[in-house]
């Protein structure tokens, strides 16, 4: 179990997934994407489950995609497709009945942040950095991080985040409401657990039926936004400015972006 990249666990009711690849900072591979998509299939069928927390094993959430993992490289004129299927698990997430807490117990990198945004509540580590880091690849965002920021903390702070890239703290996230609290490492989980116990607390129909009920009234609709995102993100993939960004990446230099 400890050398599967997904790791899943229940207590009192209260669930908790694990992204388990420490050592390559928790990143998004095609093993990870298979082994999160079945443990959420089995949570959908668990009916005792009152409450679900998302962290991360070590000293990150979610480092967002693994690059070196090439899953990019293969997907020809169906790219929009293969992104979508790579996302599809993490924005499944939006399609439990339980309320999800992301207890983000260190950094949450592109579409590891777009996991986090996925969830209904956020707990994360004051020091811990978060960004939507996309165009510093020479990518467009995914998985409806475009959609969800603008509705989380403005427009024009959405906007901020998304055309610079830049990373802010937890800390800078609790200020514009992009987690609900911001607290010291070791207390994240402490913190996502005590509020897991008071939503296990309440009678599970009411508030199962209370957060349809909210994401109905918004017209929550974060896939098919993804969808979109997917095609445009497919195509940022084809051009050459990506391949410098991710190329910059793996060399840990700034990229030189042409704009082609």
């Amino acid at each position: 179990m400890e050398n599967k990249p997904v790791r899943y666990e229940k207590n009192n009711k209260i669930g908790q997934i694990s992204f388990n690849r420490p050592d390559n900072l928790n990143s998004m591979n095609q093993e990870t994407v298979s082994a999160f998509q079945k443990v959420i299939d089995h949570i959908k069928n668990d009916r005792e489950l009152r409450c679900l927390i998302i962290t991360g094993s070590g000293t990150t959430f979610c480092g967002g995609a693994d690059f070196r993992s090439g899953f990019e490289k293969n997907g020809g004129p169906r790219l929009n497709e293969v992104l979508m299927d790579f996302y599809r698990p993490f924005l499944d997430i939006g399609n439990l009945k339980v309320p999800v807490i992301a207890a983000i117990n260190g950094h949450a990198i592109g579409g590891g942040l777009g996991i986090a945004l996925m969830c209904d509540i956020r707990v994360a580590n004051r020091k811990a950095k978060l960004g939507a880091t996309f165009a510093r690849l020479g990518l467009h965002s995914g998985m409806a991080v475009s959609y969800i920021l603008p509705r989380l903390v403005g427009l024009a702070k959405a906007n901020e985040l998304l055309f610079t890239g830049k990373l802010i703290t937890g800390e800078e996230a609790a200020l514009t409401g992009l987690v609900n609290y911001a607290v010291d490492k070791d207390k994240v989980m402490e913190k996502a657990m005590a509020l897991a116990d008071e939503i296990a607390k309440s009678a599970p129909a009411a508030v199962q039926m209370m957060k349809h009920s909210i994401y109905r009234g918004l017209d929550w609709d974060p896939v098919k936004a993804a969808e979109m995102e997917a095609l445009y993100q497919a195509r940022t993939f084809e051009m050459e400015d990506a391949k410098e960004g991710i190329n910059a990446l793996f060399e840990k230099r700034n990229p030189n972006f042409q704009g082609k």
